[in-house]
């Protein structure tokens, strides 16, 4: 909800040209009157978390976008909630097949508000519950749900990784390394301390802190190097980190409002 409430916001309140359009997920999210007035919708102090989060979700969609051009035909969103890829890019959606992965009563949700809405379920969208938590298997339920093993895949996963023990990372990328050869995974992870500048360290500790009292703790914390080696050792043929500051090359030159994603989480992308 959070995410999808800043991905909005952030039409309201900060300079065009947007980063990434969506009003989709707002309407998915339908927050009673006042959501605004939430102090984790402060548009000054969640500045460089918005920045991040719709920075991170354009990079994803624009990488779906270049490889589709180039063969994959499916993309899986593990850890999916309110992502909204399919509603607002139908065009190109609706050349692919799309495998969105989140807990059931998540997904039980979401098909309802997509019916409430006209959105509707395409036949190219396929949304796949899996019980973490009852150690369900995302790989054995994509291919109850369709999923071609041999042809190539993009799957993304952002936000998630944190929340999970490095054992449980290491996990995740032995199964999608063992996806077609050239499918390509985005994961964002979190840095370790010592390589957030001085500055953000306390607001990001308050952050971590808060997460702990929510029974949500951040788990896991990496460098770029112990990620792309991970992702070696799990069995993708290459690996490279793209740092928060190539995504503010990408996205964020010549903004003049000062919106700027924080540090703090970045990418790997791993090819089979």
């Amino acid at each position: 909800m959070r995410v999808a409430l800043w991905r909005y916001l952030h039409l309201l309140v900060d300079a065009k040209p947007p980063v990434l359009e969506d009003e989709v997920g707002y309407r998915l999210a339908a927050p009673p009157e006042g959501w605004r007035d939430r102090p984790d919708m402060n548009p000054q102090w969640t500045a460089g978390y918005r920045a991040a989060i719709v920075g991170r979700a354009r990079f994803v969609e624009d990488l779906v976008l270049e490889r589709a051009g180039k063969g994959p035909a499916q993309y899986v969103i593990l850890g999916a909630g309110l992502d909204s890829f399919v509603q607002r890019h139908p065009e190109m959606a609706s050349r692919l097949k799309v495998y969105e992965i989140d807990q059931p009563g998540t997904q039980a949700w979401k098909r309802g508000r997509l019916m409430e809405l006209g959105y509707g379920v395409p036949e190219w969208l396929k949304l796949v519950p899996v019980d973490f938590e009852k150690n369900g298997s995302w790989p054995d339920a994509l291919k109850e749900a369709g999923f071609d093993a041999a042809r190539p895949t993009v799957i993304a996963s952002t936000g998630v990784s944190m929340y999970l023990t490095k054992e449980a990372v290491a996990a995740t990328l032995r199964q999608a390394a063992r996806l077609a050869p050239g499918s390509t995974l985005a994961m964002t992870f979190l840095l370790t301390m010592d390589l957030i500048p001085e500055a953000e360290r306390a607001q990001h500790q308050m952050v971590y802190d808060r997460a702990r009292q929510a029974g949500t703790p951040f788990l896991s914390f990496f460098t770029p190097q112990e990620m792309m080696d991970l992702a070696r050792a799990c069995g993708f043929s290459e690996a490279r980190h793209v740092s928060r500051d190539e995504l503010v090359r990408r996205y964020f030159a010549g903004r003049t409002d000062g919106f700027l994603p924080g540090h703090g989480e970045e990418f790997l992308v791993a090819t089979a």
